[in-house]
Parts: structure tokens; sequence; C-alpha cells
């Protein structure tokens, strides 16, 4: 890693509800790909505090329940054309309520400063029914499973 580029601080929120992962596309930009709830550390912020923010922001779900920290990695995004590395902090929510199976979500003020974000939100069944995630965002799907056992 190099000390010139910077490091931003990202999370990573594997929110369940049962047995079912949250999973989501940008309505507006298919070619993101599938992906979970993921956002940036603001400055001064405690990553567990931001994970929960940034899943609200992103689903609109007010009851979720932070389980455990699952791990983390630092991610190069020099070959996708960003200039920094991310130190991505992945972390296991579960949804208390009672959510709809599918529905669309706008994050009206995204952190990049970009217009708002449409999401198409949907469960996945854990484990074979999880698509493949995008920007490797599958990488603790087994520290999900291992944290899925421990809650029964």
């Amino acid at each position: 890693m190099s000390a010139t580029r910077p490091i931003r601080e990202k999370v990573v929120a594997y929110i369940t509800h049962g047995r079912r992962l949250l999973v989501f596309r940008h309505v507006d930009f298919l070619e993101a790909g599938i992906q979970v709830p993921a956002g940036t550390v603001e400055p001064g912020e405690d990553p567990a505090d931001a994970v929960r923010r940034e899943a609200l922001e992103e689903t609109g779900l007010p009851d979720l329940a932070l389980v455990r920290f699952l791990g983390e990695q630092t991610h190069d995004l020099s070959g996708a054309g960003g200039p920094e590395w991310q130190r991505r902090r992945f972390y296991h929510l579960r949804c208390d309520g009672e959510p709809p199976e599918a529905w669309r979500h706008v994050e009206r003020d995204p952190s990049d400063g970009s217009a708002p974000l449409t999401f198409e939100l949907f469960w996945a069944r854990v484990p074979d029914g999880v698509p493949s995630l995008a920007a490797e965002q599958n990488a603790f799907l087994d520290s999900l499973l291992s944290s899925l056992q421990h809650d029964r």
C-alpha cells in the first residue's frame, strides 16, 4: 500500500432478516451490479455508527440492530479508475421489523455529492440464493454465515 495514496474509510452492511440477505440494484446504473448497503465513514465518526447511518440512508429501514463486526479488508481502487485505497469494515445488522419483500428507496443526499440515487432492494436467501456481489462485497459472506449460526 502506497503512503502517497489516500485511504478512505468505508463500511459495508450485511443486513439480514431471518436467513435472507438484503441486496440492491442501482435503478439508473445497472452496470454497477448487485450490491449491499455501504458507504463512507465521516471524519470523526465511529464506524459502527457509520454503518447504521449508511444502512438507514440506503434502505429506509429504521428497525436495524447491530449484531457484530465481521472483519475488514483493504481494497485497491486503482484498477477501477480510483486514486485511493479503501479500508472496508464489514458488519452484520439484523432487521427486526417486518420489511417488504422488495421495494424502491431513494437516497436523497449521497456522500459524493451526486444527484439522489434510487435503489431497488430485495432479499436473497442465504447462502445459495445470494447473487454475485459487485466490488468484492462478498468478502465476508462466510463470516456472515457463522454469525447467523451464532444467532440461532
